[in-house]
């Protein structure tokens, strides 16, 4: 670890990413804090020379399911909590995140789910590794709320009243809207689970679900809406698809639109105060897996705020490095949309930027062949890749 006695992390010789510019100089860390960056080259012994790579602030990432491929490895195979959350923990380290949301499903539509039989466990893991400081990176919790799922609040409930609990956003997955308008794009999904629907098993499955929102969606919402404003939660809406679905986030409080699945919701998230967030494997791919916009589209019309790995943490650097070099968004701008913003929308005043008086959560990074890679992260202050 490149520290002396006194906690000190100099770096020097690096292309400082800012919040309006990019600087080549030094930063200076103390005790876990960011104490001064400064132009120019220093002598300071035990400075690290970062060979002219990027500093950029360490990267929050909102919504990550990374942790769920871990629980269940291999179909079938339930992996411990604890075990998976530390490889998981290990993942987006090395991605450069230094702060991370882990979303946890409180519900599923399927009747048979690893997200409802590990979602206890999981939550109690995470809490673990935090508390016995087995964690690098700085873990919170985001609920993500299956509104059309019976017994959704008995299971919500237990598990909103730890401090790492900060983000709730409504989830609707029933077949026929949002992110399902199609009812093809959701057999495909669903498909790789129950590969002998029929014609007839699919269309009663799709009764039953619709039956379910309708029954349980509105009366969830209302239950849940209470229960975050008692914790005093951020609140996310998932998949909106049109203005409709978007003016009726905003009146009931949601203040971040996560995955606008058309131009038409991210303008209206846009015209309504709330923060975009669309997946960085988008950008990536170069367009959405299941045929909703394009990401890059939303940066070149301005609706874009915020980026998350969803499930590649490899992705949230990379989908924020292309849209500096595909849409021409300057360095500061894009390196925001994984730091500044998502940080602001969250409430953090501690973190998200290379300033004096906030955490030192740095990543260094460098170019090779258009391509971003992570070379180092601190996370407040100490070397954890």
């Amino acid at each position: 670890m490149h520290k002396n006695s006194m906690n000190d992390l100099v770096l020097t010789n690096a292309r400082i990413v800012l919040d309006n510019t990019v600087i080549h100089g030094s930063l200076f860390a103390r005790n876990g804090m960011i104490r001064m960056i400064d132009e120019g080259r220093t002598p300071s012994p035990g400075a690290i020379d970062c060979e002219g790579d990027y500093i950029i602030p360490g990267l929050i990432e909102i919504h990550t399911d990374n942790l769920e491929k871990h629980l269940m490895p291999r179909a079938g195979v339930l992996w411990p909590s604890l075990p998976a959350v530390l490889t998981h923990d290990a993942q987006v380290v090395a991605a450069g995140i230094t702060t991370v949301f882990d979303a946890l499903s409180v519900g599923d539509l399927e009747e048979e789910s690893v997200r409802i039989e590990t979602l206890r466990s999981t939550y109690d893991a995470i809490l673990e590794g935090q508390a016995s400081g087995a964690l690098r990176a700085d873990h919170w919790l985001h609920l993500r709320c299956e509104l059309a799922y019976p017994r959704l609040l008995e299971a919500l409930e237990p598990l909103l009243h730890h401090d790492s609990v900060r983000l709730v956003s409504l989830m609707d997955h029933t077949p026929g809207q949002r992110q399902y308008r199609d009812l093809q794009q959701y057999r495909k999904y669903y498909s790789k689970n129950h590969m002998s629907w029929t014609e007839e098993e699919f269309a009663e499955v799709v009764k039953r679900r619709a039956e379910q929102q309708a029954t349980y969606s509105a009366r969830h919402e209302r239950a849940v809406l209470t229960l975050a404003k008692q914790h005093k939660m951020v609140l996310a809406s998932h998949d909106d698809t049109d203005t409709e679905q978007v003016r009726h986030a905003q009146r009931i409080g949601v203040t971040i639109s996560e995955f606008p699945t058309t131009q038409e919701a991210a303008d209206a998230a846009y015209s309504h105060g709330l923060r975009t967030v669309m997946g960085a494997p988008n950008v990536v791919r170069g367009g959405s897996h299941s045929g909703n916009v394009a990401a890059l589209e939303l940066a070149r019309t301005d609706r874009l705020d915020m980026l998350s790995s969803d499930y590649v943490p490899a992705s949230l650097l990379h989908g924020a490095f292309l849209l500096h070099t595909q849409a021409d968004w300057s360095m500061p701008r894009a390196m925001a949309t994984v730091s500044r913003n998502p940080a602001k929308a969250l409430g953090f005043e501690d973190r998200g930027q290379l300033k004096p008086g906030l955490r030192a959560d740095v990543v260094r990074m460098r170019v090779m062949d258009g391509l971003p890679i992570v070379r180092n992260v601190w996370v407040h202050g100490e070397r954890a890749f």
